[in-house]
């Protein structure tokens, strides 16, 4: 069940690197709805990794969820900020990918 809380937190750390993008353009009324979306989500992201680590070693736990962080960050900027796709980026995104995974298995 831990794993699965820790996903989760790996994703509301995905969701409160979006809602910092989003404030890039955005004004008034619509940039303190970003900037509150990402101050909930990176409080509920640490509160949930927290939970996690009382089963998960930590020395797996923040990696993993730093690194579901950073893959999903990179997927946002291709996918909805139009950040490019090179080869080299697309090759360590994978690699991060693939250490992840291991940690899981080894852990």
């Amino acid at each position: 069940m831990n794993w699965i809380i820790l996903i989760i937190a790996g994703l509301c750390e995905t969701g409160f690197t979006f809602c910092l993008g989003k404030t890039k353009l955005a004004v008034g009324t619509e940039w303190w709805l970003w900037i509150t979306g990402f101050g909930l989500l990176y409080v509920l992201s640490a509160v949930l990794l927290a939970k996690a680590t009382q089963t998960i070693p930590i020395g797996v736990a923040y990696p993993v969820w730093t690194g579901i962080g950073a893959v999903g960050a990179v997927l946002l900027g291709i996918f909805v900020f139009h950040e490019p796709a090179t080869f080299w980026r697309m090759f360590f995104l994978s690699t991060l990918i693939l250490s992840i995974v291991g940690l899981k298995i080894v852990g």
